[in-house]
This record gives C-alpha cells, sequence and structure tokens, in this order.
C-alpha cells in the first residue's frame, strides 16, 4: 500500500480524506500535518509516497511548502487540495511548481481516488 501524508489546519477535513484514503485499500495515511513546515519535517520523518496538501494555511501555506517540497526531493509526489472557490490561479501556480494534481473540497470519494491511483 502506498503512504499518505495529509497536511490541513481543519481537523473535518484531515478525517474525511484519512478515512477516504484508509478506507480505499490502496492507501494508508501515515500522518498528519497542521502546516506546511511540519509536511516537511513529516515528509522526512514519515516517507510518504504522497502528500495530500492544503493550499491555504495558517503559518507556512500549501504552496510555500510545495516550494521547499520540491527543491529538497524532486520526485517528491504531492497533490494540492483546495475549496472550489480557491481553483484558478493557484491551480495552474501549484501545477507550475511540480504538484501533480488538484483536489477539490468538498471531496468526492472516486475523484480524491482516482487522482491518487494515477501517480
Amino acid at each position: 500500500m502506498k503512504k499518505v501524508l495529509v497536511v490541513d489546519d481543519s481537523l473535518s477535513v484531515t478525517r474525511q480524506l484519512e478515512k477516504i484514503i484508509n478506507d480505499s485499500g490502496d492507501f494508508v495515511c501515515v500522518g498528519h500535518a497542521k502546516n506546511g513546515a511540519e509536511a516537511i519535517k513529516m515528509n522526512h520523518s514519515e516517507d510518504p509516497d504522497i502528500i495530500c496538501m492544503d493550499m491555504n494555511m495558517p503559518g507556512m501555506d500549501g504552496l510555500t511548502a510545495l516550494r521547499s517540497l520540491v527543491m529538497l526531493d524532486k520526485a517528491v509526489q504531492v497533490v494540492m487540495v483546495t475549496s472550489l472557490g480557491g481553483v484558478g490561479d493557484k491551480f495552474t501556480e501549484a501545477i507550475k511548481l511540480g504538484a501533480k494534481n488538484v483536489i477539490s473540497k468538498p471531496f468526492e470519494t472516486e475523484n480524491v481516488l482516482r487522482i491518487l491511483r494515477a501517480l
């Protein structure tokens, strides 16, 4: 099973995504970070196959963390997570920075799993 790190400051969003991941049979959630700085540390300690990271968080946001993660590891697999209202320009910026895809909130289980399985 592929290991997934969930990065989001919202506990309810984190729980939803963890349930989708853990119930899939293909993935296991190996941890939860509340911001980009924690994500960078946990990427090193947990060595996940995929990182699902919110774009908007207090402290270090997802796009800033994405820049750092890609600089540290060119092979890192990051999928950004955003609300429907937050797509647009940030979606394009995330892909340019190295994100593999973007998952929109609210989550649709099949869409989340399709995106993760494609990696």
